[in-house]
């Protein structure tokens, strides 16, 4: 077992945690009783890394009695494109592909302004995942306060993906369940984090970032 002393960040943010999940009093990821989100925040190299922490912390918390639901992104964002119609993505990309011969920025412009609508927004990729969190949390509501929503692969939607306004528009919508955004970036400052470590830091967020 690895001691505090030789933990990586990324498993002494997965440490701190499960300590605030499991606290006696309740779950402690947030000083707001009803803003139950947090950010764990990981480099992108170490995906792979994340997916292991997330499964030793599920097995860890399912001991304690908790149950786990993870939302991954990436197939958030395949079902709104294959809802598109059969033949939406092929016409998309073979668009781009003739705009960025013209211009590298123009085919990255075209397919943003296509993707952009499908995530973004209070009816974007927002609105399927504050969906799957209360659906699950009708089904099971005397386990509230033992459930956490974990949402991963937020690296698949890069570079049209802003998660500070994912956790905006899913608050309120969730049940008060608590909700970790997996976010792969680097931290800049106390709360800004740039995503994937490329674009500008965004520095609007609220939640509590790990570690």
């Amino acid at each position: 077992m690895t001691t505090p002393a030789h933990r990586t960040p990324l498993q002494e943010a997965f440490a701190a945690l499960r300590r605030d999940l499991i606290h006696e009093d309740g779950p402690r990821i947030s000083t707001m009783r009803n803003y139950r989100f947090a950010i764990v925040h990981y480099e992108p190299r170490d995906e792979f890394k994340l997916r292991s922490e997330v499964q030793r912390l599920t097995t860890d918390l399912s001991a304690y009695g908790w149950r786990v639901r993870s939302i991954c992104l990436q197939k958030l964002l395949l079902d709104r494109i294959r809802a598109q119609g059969e033949d939406w993505a092929s016409r998309v990309a073979e668009m781009e592909q003739r705009m960025a011969l013209i211009e590298p920025d123009r085919g990255l412009g075209y397919i943003k302004s296509k993707l952009t609508p499908l995530i973004e927004g209070p009816d974007g990729i927002a609105a399927a995942c504050s969906k799957i969190i209360s659906d699950d949390a009708d089904a099971h509501p005397d386990q509230i306060e033992r459930t956490v929503t974990l949402i991963g692969r937020a690296g698949a939607l890069y570079p049209f993906f802003r998660s500070s306004a994912l956790l905006r528009h899913i608050d309120g919508k969730t049940r008060n369940v608590p909700v970790i955004l997996l976010y792969p970036g680097e931290r800049r400052g106390a709360t800004g984090l740039s995503f994937m470590g490329i674009l500008e830091p965004d520095n609007d967020y609220r939640p509590r970032i790990y570690p």
